[in-house]
C-alpha cells in the first residue's frame, strides 16, 4: 500500500487526497451495505455510485459539460455566461473508481463479503501495477490474493519478465515508431494526399493496440513477479470476425465491466431485441463518453454500439469465411479510431473526405529511418501475435514454456532492441483516460 501511494504521489502528491478519500468511503460502505438489508442497503449502494461518479465527473467531465451547454447555447443566440474550471485530470481515476464500485455493486449482489482488512483494500484500489490504466480489477480475483501468503516461484518469473519485455517491445519499439511517422499526419491532415491519410488511419489501429496492450503486458508481467494473478486485458483482437468477437478481445477488463454492471443491469438480451438494440446502444454509448470528455469519442462508442446490435440482427458473411470477416472488421474498426484519434470534428471530416477523394498518390513515410523502423517492429509484432493465435497460446503463461537455450537470446534480443528504440517522450495513449 505504502509502495502504491508513493508511486501515485510521484506524479502528484496532492491527489493522493482523492484517491484516499474513494477508498474510505468504498470501504466503510460496503461493510455498512454488507450488514443492511432492503432500502438502507440500496441507499448506501447509491451513495458509493454517487461518490465515485461525482468524483469522475467533477474532474472528468464538468468543463466537458460546460463547454457543451454554451455551445449549443450560442447556436440558438443565448449566450450564457459561465465559468469551467482550470483543473488537472487525475491520472488513472478511470480505472480506479470503476474498480472501487464495482466492489460496493458485488457486495450488495451478495457475490462476494466486504473485507475488514483496510491495508488490503486500500492496496486492492492503489496497487501500483494497474493504478493508472488498468487492467480494471475485481475484487473477488485480487482481495484474497492480497489476504494470502505469496510465495516465490521460478515459472511466475519467467513468465512475468518475458511478458514485460514483450509489453516494452510492443510499446517501444512498435507502437512509439507508428506514433513518429503518423502523427504529423493527423495533427495537420489537410496538408496530406489521401494516400497518406489511409496509412495513418490503418497504422494507427496498430499504434493504440499495441500501445495499449503493450502497457497491459508490462502491468500483468510486473503483478505476476509480486506474485498476484491478474486477468488478461488482450486477447489478440484483430484476429475477430465481428464485432462483437472484437470487444470480447479488446480491452476486456473494461468490456466485461460494462457487460456486468450496464449492459446487464439495464436488461441485457432478456427483454426483446428492441431493447437489447437499446441496452447495446447505451453501453457503448458511455463507454464511449468514459474514454474521454470529447464528442469524438461519444460517437466512437455510439458507432460501436449500432454495429453490435446491427451485428444481433443481420450475419451477412458466414462465419465459414473468417478471413474474410477478419479483414471487414480490421477496416471497420479502423475507420471508427478515426474519431478516436482525431483532434476535432473538423479533422476526423477532412481525413474522411480525404479518404473517399481521387487524392491517391506517393504517401508521406518521412524519414526513411522511421519508416524502416515501423516496418521492422510492426512485421516482428505480427508474426508473434499470429504464432499466439495459430498455436492458441496464452502470453501470461507462455515465458515459462521455453527451454533455456530459447528464452536466453530471445531475451538478450527483445532488450537490445528496446534500448536501440527507447526514447523519453513517449506517454501511453491511455494515461489521458
Amino acid at each position: 500500500m505504502v509502495a502504491s501511494y508513493i508511486f501515485y504521489g510521484w506524479w502528484d502528491w496532492r491527489f493522493l487526497s482523492l484517491i484516499a478519500f474513494s477508498t474510505l468511503v468504498d470501504f466503510f460502505l460496503g461493510i455498512a451495505i454488507s450488514r443492511s438489508d432492503g432500502k438502507r442497503s440500496h441507499f448506501y449502494l447509491l451513495v458509493s455510485i454517487f461518490v465515485n461518479l461525482g468524483l469522475l465527473c467533477a474532474f472528468k467531465y464538468f468543463n466537458f459539460f460546460i463547454e457543451s451547454f454554451i455551445a449549443i447555447g450560442e447556436t440558438i443566440g443565448y449566450h450564457p455566461s459561465i465559468t469551467t474550471l482550470n483543473i488537472i485530470l487525475p491520472v488513472g481515476i478511470s480505472f480506479y473508481t470503476f474498480q472501487t464500485m464495482s466492489y460496493s455493486i458485488d457486495i450488495y449482489r451478495k457475490e462476494i463479503a466486504p473485507t475488514k482488512n483496510f491495508v488490503a483494500f486500500a492496496s486492492f484500489v492503489a496497487l501500483f501495477p494497474q493504478l493508472v490504466a488498468g487492467p480494471i480489477e475485481r475484487a473477488s480475483n485480487l482481495v484474497p490474493q492480497l489476504l494470502e501468503k505469496r510465495q516465490w516461484s521460478h515459472k511466475r518469473f519467467k513468465d512475468g519478465f518475458f511478458q514485460i519485455m514483450v509489453g516494452f517491445f510492443r510499446k517501444v519499439v512498435v507502437a512509439d515508431s507508428i506514433g513518429s511517422l503518423i502523427d504529423g499526419i493527423y495533427n495537420a491532415p489537410e496538408l496530406h494526399n489521401a494516400s497518406s491519410v489511409l496509412m495513418a488511419v490503418l497504422l494507427y489501429s496498430f499504434q493504440i493496440y499495441f500501445d495499449f496492450s503493450g502497457y497491459s503486458d508490462i502491468a500483468i508481467g510486473t503483478a505476476k513477479l509480486l506474485g498476484f494473478d491478474f486477468k488478461p486485458n488482450f486477447n489478440l483482437p484483430y484476429f475477430s470476425s465481428s464485432i462483437t468477437e472484437f470487444w470480447r478481445r479488446w480491452h476486456i477488463s473494461l468490456s466485461s465491466w460494462l457487460r456486468d454492471y450496464l449492459y446487464i443491469p439495464l436488461g441485457g438480451n432478456r427483454k426483446g431485441l428492441a431493447k437489447q438494440y437499446r441496452n447495446l446502444f447505451i453501453t457503448m454509448f458511455l463507454g464511449g463518453l468514459w474514454h474521454g470528455s470529447s464528442w469524438n469519442f461519444v460517437v466512437w462508442g455510439s458507432l460501436h454500439g449500432i454495429l453490435l446490435a446491427v451485428e444481433k440482427r443481420f450475419r451477412l458473411i458466414p462465419d465459414r469465411y473468417r478471413f474474410v470477416n477478419n479483414v471487414i472488421v480490421f477496416a471497420v474498426v479502423s475507420f471508427i479510431w478515426i474519431f478516436f484519434r482525431s483532434l476535432s470534428f473538423h479533422d476526423t471530416g477532412v481525413i474522411i473526405s480525404k479518404l473517399f477523394s481521387a487524392d491517391y498518390g506517393s504517401p508521406y513515410i518521412g524519414n526513411i529511418s522511421i519508416f524502416a523502423s515501423v516496418v521492422y517492429g510492426l512485421f516482428l509484432a505480427m508474426v508473434f501475435d499470429a504464432y499466439l493465435f495459430i498455436r492458441k497460446i496464452q502470453l501470461e503463461d507462455y515465458g515459462s514454456t521455453l527451454k533455456t537455450i530459447w528464452y536466453v537470446p530471445l531475451s538478450v534480443f527483445v532488450i537490445i532492441n528496446i534500448i536501440l528504440f527507447y526514447s523519453d517522450a513517449n506517454n501511453f495513449i491511455y494515461f489521458q483516460f
